[in-house]
């Protein structure tokens, strides 16, 4: 597994936990080049995820998806080895900061 996939594995494992709905968006050619690695919702709050191995970055492409989801209202998050375990408590933070209170999904 590559270091991006572990931290992909560690990411989802921790929504599935919180009890978020969540899923991996794929392209796959036919979709939208750019778009976060996983999409969901957590307490009626759009969720975007971009996994990254350490010291990797973003494209440009996906710096800019990741900045429309923020001016439409929606979480997006660049994640890495350093903050993955910390996924829960941003996601948390985030919805707070908006003035939200988090309910238990499960």
């Amino acid at each position: 597994m590559t270091p991006e996939g572990k931290v992909k594995k560690v990411g989802r494992a921790i929504m599935t936990k919180m009890g978020m709905y969540h899923f991996p968006a794929f392209s796959g050619g036919y979709g939208r080049s750019g778009i976060p690695d996983d999409i969901g919702c957590y307490q009626g709050v759009f969720v975007a995820v971009e996994y990254k191995a350490k010291g990797g970055r973003p494209t440009a492409l996906q710096l800019k998806n990741m900045d429309d989801i923020r001016k439409c209202g929606g979480i997006a998050l660049l994640i890495d080895e350093s903050n993955v375990h910390q996924l829960e408590e941003l996601i948390n933070h985030e919805i707070q900061s908006r003035g939200g209170r988090i309910l238990s999904c499960t």
